[in-house]
This record gives C-alpha cells, structure tokens and sequence, in this order.
C-alpha cells in the first residue's frame, strides 16, 4: 500500500521532523504572496497560542482531533472570533503544505472554530452623545478627525489615507462639496470592496472642520520647515508624516473621557454610530448601505446598526392607523388613539405621568390637539 501511494503521489513527502510550526513559517513565508507585513504578523499573532500547543506535532501526523482539541483549550481566553481567525489560517498553511506535497490532507479543513469567551461589543453613541463629544473635541487636533468620521461615516482606514486632492470644499454653486473616498490604508491602496469607491457631500459641520484642518496644516508646514514631510494627507502628522493608530486611539480615549461617556470607546465606533444615528431617523437601510460603502444590507444590518429607541413601535403605530380606537372625543365625535398611563413610585406618592404623541392624527386626517379633559376619566 505505501508502494502505491507513493506511486500515485500522495504519500507526504516531509519527514517526521518537519513540524506544524515550521511549515506555518513556511506559509507566510511563500504562501502569502503580496500581502502586506501588517497583515503576515496578523496571522502570525493569531496562530501563536495555537501553535504553543500542536507546533511541536511532526505534520504528517498532525489529526483533526488535535487541532479541534487545542483550539477548544483557548476558547475560555480569546474570541469567536480570534479563534476562527487561528483556524482559517492554520487551513491555509495546510493547503500551501498540501501544494508542495509535504502533507496529505488538510485536517483543519475537518472541523470548525469552536465558540470563544464573548468579546466587547461594538457600541454607538447616542444623539445626546455625540453632541457631547464634539464638544469635548472642539479645540483639539482630532476635532475635525472626529467630525469627518462621525457625519460622513468612513471608515478608519480610509479617513487615514485620505488626500486632499480628493477633497473638494471650493466648488461652485452648482456642485455641493463633497470628498471622494478611493483610496484605504490597505495593501496596494485600494478601498475594501469596488462599492467602497464612493463620493460623498459634506455636511456643512465637515465643511467647517476642513477648512480649519487646512489652516492649520498649512501653519504645521511652516513651523515644520525642512522637516516637514509632504504625502498630501488630510489628517497627518505635525511634521506631515501619516497618523499611527495608537496615537489617534489614545488622543480618542482622553477626549472620551472629557466629554464623560462610560465604557471603552474606539475610533471605528464613530462609523457604528452614523449608522445607528441614520437609522434612528427613519431613513432606509439600502440607502444608510449604500453611504457606508457594504456590498449588501446584510452587513449593515447586523453588525453595524444598533438600535438607539429602547422599544421598536413601528408595527404598533401603524397598526393603530389601519385599526383606530373606538374611544371617541365627547365633544367632537372624532376617533383618537388611547394614550399610555405610567405610573411612577415616589416615596409614599405615586407621580401620575402620561406618555403623550408629539400629534395625535385622527380617522379624518386631522391633527387633534389633546386636551386635559381627555384623560381625566382614565
């Protein structure tokens, strides 16, 4: 039998000493063709727990069993996420072994990721916060950062790379100022996908930042003399160089923390917030999809948009249009919708509010004002 398999060629042909570790190493090595270092040490960062427990296997003894049970031993300490990452890459690895016939099948292709330890979820900033935060940014370098990710909903790869050339705030009359967001922080400098290659109008709040953003720019030049670096950035450095993400997430953090917003917040989560913010205003998801640049509303559904209303009334209002109340108005016979009554403990009291529509639309297509006497009865 091994006779015919080496004759049909698919007996491994790595020895007992070529390991999982080495041939990972030889995977992002030769296999990741193109790719930037950014993204060789994000794979090599998710694979390391795993490899401290099966590197030391000689590959072609390698079993599903053990790559199942060491992936099982870390998901009391890393994500669902991070795990499928770790398992992807390891089946990745495998294949690129399985090309140079070192192995003879590909393990990691027979199992899945099992669920890991529940990460922090993204989160969006309320209208309220929002406002807060801007505020507590005002002044600050990352101001008009802030408000560009904020109102526009860009990514943060791609508010990094942004150029000026690609910023238009002096157009005429007759074209809104807008940016053209064609470029990412990403290898070869495309956007994520062809529908991220968007232009999008400014807010006039944006038009103000950027002008600002440009002035100063401009003084940062100066200040700089030879030193300065010039790469065309909307939002560098003081010498011109581009922003390094801790730098940006930290100076967030501080202007967080000033503005008094509980919690752990991250830059990413300003596109989240435009989202939710969007979506708090009535506006439809392929529209807000089309915005944020996702090749379909399934992405901007489920992870991008949190709901900000604590209770989903849609069905119920329009429900009571198709099925009015039968109470009626004493004095103009008009039907009207019944009103909540929430009743508020308050020490031996008890505080009487009723939830009342900013309108009240009728059967007749009027808008009735409401009146004290309506609700003296209940």
């Amino acid at each position: 039998m091994a006779a015919l398999r080496e004759e049909l060629g698919l007996a491994p042909r790595s020895t007992r000493t070529y390991t999982v570790r080495q041939a990972v190493a030889d995977w992002l090595e030769g296999g990741l063709p193109g790719r930037s270092d950014r993204t060789k040490d994000a794979y090599k960062e998710a694979l390391a727990p795993l490899l401290a427990k099966i590197g030391h296997r000689p590959l072609r003894e390698l079993t599903a069993m053990e790559v199942r049970k060491g992936l099982e031993a870390l998901s009391s300490q890393y994500s669902t996420r991070y795990l499928q990452i770790a398992r992807n890459s390891l089946e990745r690895a495998l294949r690129f072994a399985q090309t140079h016939e070192r192995v003879g099948r590909n393990v990691a292709e027979l199992i899945e990721a099992p669920r890991g330890k529940t990460g922090r979820p993204s989160k969006s900033l309320t209208l309220a916060q929002a406002q807060g935060l801007l505020k507590a940014a005002e002044g600050e370098r990352l101001y008009p950062y802030i408000v560009v990710s904020l109102l526009s909903g860009i990514r943060t790869e791609e508010i990094g790379a942004l150029p000026w050339e690609h910023v238009r705030l002096d157009e005429g009359p007759e074209t809104a100022a807008h940016i053209e967001v064609w470029r990412a922080d990403r290898t070869g400098g495309d956007t994520k996908t062809p529908r991220s290659r968007r232009s999008l109008r400014l807010p006039d709040l944006c038009v103000q930042a950027l002008l600002k953003q440009r002035e100063r720019q401009d003084r940062d030049r100066l200040i700089a003399g030879d030193r300065w670096q010039d790469n065309g950035l909307v939002f560098a450095s003081v010498i011109g160089t581009p922003l390094l993400a801790g730098n940006v997430r930290r100076a967030f953090r501080t202007i967080c923390k000033r503005a008094r917003l509980q919690g752990q917040w991250t830059p990413r989560e300003l596109r989240t917030s435009f989202v939710s913010l969007l979506s708090e205003t009535g506006m439809a998801i392929e529209e807000i999809s089309h915005l944020v640049g996702h090749s379909s509303t399934v992405v901007t559904e489920t992870e991008y948009r949190h709901e900000l209303r604590p209770v989903i009334r849609s069905g119920a209002d329009t429900m009571d249009q198709l099925f009015p109340s039968t109470a009626r108005d004493s004095r103009s016979g008009q039907g009207e919708p019944l009103h909540a009554l929430v009743l508020r403990p308050r020490g031996a009291r008890q505080q009487l509010a009723i939830a009342l529509p900013v309108v009240l639309p009728s059967t007749k297509g009027t808008v009735l004002a409401p009146r004290r006497d309506d609700f003296a009865a209940q």
